[in-house]
């Protein structure tokens, strides 16, 4: 079965072909970063309307990559929630259009799904049910994966997302846009033990995070600086804020995985790409001889591939939209 997905959740304007859930035939990504590090960020307006430029050229160019027609497809996916409401509307409506020129199925896709997905492309041994880390710009989760579409939330952060903790520190100690990649990178080069940041917790919920007051703490240590006119040393206070942040995800991921008994951890979303997060968590499932599976970098970050994938298992199931269909800003996994 070969599916055409689309996605638009934020800046990336992506469209893929795949088949039986397991084979990219063709991947396409317009990335937007250039233009949004202008601002520091993504603005939604301006992502929403590359959207609108980019969508038709950027599927057409995934068909061709396939070398396959319109006839040859049998399903069109598109990412319907969560994400920035105007963006997810480009894809939601031109998906809708595609179905019914076609009299093709609609499926819809949740877009956390679609990151967990990406693994099954990774790793195409790689079966339910597994507990799964999923960290990006604007979730920070842990999912119980019971089957290809039942999904149980253990555990999330209470205000920021680890991505977005990592790219206002980034932003607040001058490195530049993407600050979460930039932040990692930055980070390889300092010392982690220079300065003494704290690893928050919740009260009464061991598996949830919480990051603001981590990213308070490094935008302290930057106004002290200031204030007594002392250099900055920016690749120790990145190397610091890194491994904060890497330590209340594996803590609380690696406690999840051994209360609820399972010995096969997933890794997925933007921040499954973070260098440190990634050596971390392989050394603690081989400290407990267990099996750990991380995406391959080029499906880290947004792309239509990943929705494809989910998109197969969530049309065995009978997950098929009608054409009213709509986008949301935000909906639960589960």
């Amino acid at each position: 079965m070969k599916i055409l997905s689309i996605e638009t959740s934020c800046d990336e304007t992506a469209a893929s072909v795949v088949e039986n859930g397991r084979f990219v035939i063709s991947s396409v990504v317009a990335s937007q970063i250039e233009e949004h590090k202008l601002y520091g960020g993504v603005v939604p307006e301006i992502a929403s309307r590359r959207h609108i430029e980019s969508i038709a050229v950027i599927t057409q160019n995934a068909l061709d990559n396939a070398d396959l027609s319109f006839n040859e497809i049998d399903a069109i996916a598109v990412t319907h929630t969560p994400g920035l409401i105007g963006s997810l509307l480009v894809g939601v409506n031109f998906a809708k259009a595609l179905s019914l020129a076609l009299d093709l199925p609609l499926i819809p896709v949740h877009h956390l799904r679609s990151h967990i997905a990406s693994n099954y492309i990774s790793h195409p041994d790689l079966e339910p049910p597994f507990i799964c880390l999923v960290v990006s710009g604007g979730h920070s989760h842990i999912i119980e994966v019971k089957d290809y579409t039942t999904f149980n939330t253990i555990g999330k952060t209470r205000d920021d997302a680890a991505g977005e903790a990592f790219d206002k520190a980034a932003r607040a100690m001058g490195i530049p846009y993407p600050g979460g990649v930039y932040l990692d990178k930055v980070a390889e080069s300092g010392n982690e033990n220079s300065f003494k940041l704290p690893r928050p917790t919740v009260t009464n919920s061991k598996y949830d995070f919480s990051f603001s007051g981590l990213k308070t703490a490094v935008i302290n240590q930057i106004h002290n600086a200031k204030q007594k006119n002392n250099t900055l040393p920016v690749d120790d206070l990145a190397a610091s804020f890194r491994k904060s942040v890497v330590d209340c995800l594996t803590t609380n991921f690696i406690r999840a995985a051994k209360d609820f008994g399972y010995s096969k951890l997933v890794v997925a979303g933007g921040v499954s790409a973070n260098s440190l997060l990634r050596r971390q968590l392989l050394e603690e499932c081989l400290n407990y001889n267990w099996k750990l599976y991380l995406p391959n970098l080029c499906f880290c970050g947004d792309n239509a591939a990943m929705v494809g994938s989910q998109a197969y298992y969530e049309y065995l199931t009978g997950n098929i939209a009608n054409l009213n269909l709509n986008a949301c800003a935000s909906t639960p996994i589960d």
